[in-house]
């Protein structure tokens, strides 16, 4: 997992029109509900939404309403865009879900703000220790700083392990790759210049070389 991610995201647009969002939207209540093993009894008793319309909901026969959709998000916990899948815009500055990895990684935005410095928080599946870094580079300027777990910091021809409460910063146009270890999963933040712009720091040094903080 690295930048790269972020800035193919970045790059995307909005692949689903809102008449396929409404479409799909049955298997996805229905998916919630079994997974969640309620009935559609007790999901009616709960919602006030006879079961002949959730069913027909469920089956695709029937659009939801959003009178359909509070209730049953306010059930389940989610929202109502995580219930129904609802398109991203463009930019995931004014989009802030998060985004599922086909790695099974998960970037979270932070900021929203136009240019300059992003915020994100990336949390990484357990990992392999034997595993064969994927090096990327770009132009940025990422610090990184780990909130738990321990993140594998690959970078040149270093291998850092890094664990919570510690932090690293470095040019993105060096190669580098991220990933958790055998030890578990883990959470980090990251704040990238993509055009080179680094964050202020009390303390600086006199070159760019990577470097972990304690």
């Amino acid at each position: 997992m690295d930048a790269n991610v972020i800035a193919e995201w970045q790059n995307g647009g909005m692949t689903n029109t809102i008449d396929d969002t409404l479409d799909s939207v049955g298997q996805r209540l229905k998916h919630l509900r079994l997974h969640r093993d309620v009935t559609l009894t007790q999901l009616a008793a709960e919602t006030g939404i006879s079961t002949s319309t959730l069913s027909r909901l469920e089956a695709g026969l029937r659009r939801p309403t959003l009178e359909q959709l509070l209730p049953m998000a306010r059930f389940y916990g989610v929202t109502i865009d995580s219930l129904v899948d609802a398109p991203r815009t463009a930019d995931p500055r004014v989009d802030l879900r998060p985004l599922a990895c086909s790695d099974g990684s998960t970037v979270i935005p932070l900021t929203r703000r136009p240019g300059g410095i992003q915020a994100y928080k990336f949390v990484l599946p357990t990992g392999h220790d034997d595993t064969v870094p994927d090096l990327r580079s770009h132009e940025g300027y990422d610090w990184a700083y780990v909130l738990n777990g321990t993140l594998r910091l690959a970078i040149g021809d270093q291998d850092l392990r890094l664990h919570a409460g510690e932090a690293a910063e470095f040019d993105t146009r060096t190669p580098h790759w991220f990933g958790a270890t055998g030890a578990g999963p883990v959470e980090y933040l990251s704040l990238i210049g993509r055009q080179g712009e680094r964050t202020h720091l009390r303390a600086s040094t006199r070159s760019r070389e990577p470097r972990a903080h304690g």
